[in-house]
């Protein structure tokens, strides 16, 4: 019995090697859809300006609000205007990134 099982063994194994090299042997290779550099490097863009023009209107909606619930207080209002800075400082970014992916995209010859 243990010798039927083992030449059934080998017979499976070597069924199994040559189904393998027949597929291999036969098939094409196939390549993922991957999209050219140019259209990576244009989502790229279009997602950093959205990230960043979202965290600046979110840092001006809590600087404003912080301003009008200062009532006075000079150290809240100048929590306030900081955070007001921060966000005219996310807005210039979130408009200098597509400049800066165009100048990447001319560097690099796309």
């Amino acid at each position: 019995m243990c010798i039927a099982i083992q030449l059934g063994l080998r017979i499976t194994l070597r069924a199994l090697v040559g189904a393998g090299m027949i597929l291999l042997l036969t098939t094409h290779p196939v390549y993922a859809a991957t999209p050219d550099l140019p259209a990576v490097l244009n989502n790229l863009r279009l997602w950093i300006t959205g990230i960043l023009a979202t965290l600046a209107t979110l840092f001006l909606s809590i600087g404003g609000l912080m301003y009008l619930t200062a009532a006075g207080n000079p150290r809240r209002v100048e929590q306030a205007k900081e955070a007001i800075r921060s966000s005219m400082i996310g807005y210039i970014f979130a408009g200098l990134a597509p400049l800066m992916i165009t100048i990447i995209q001319r560097i690099t010859g796309l």
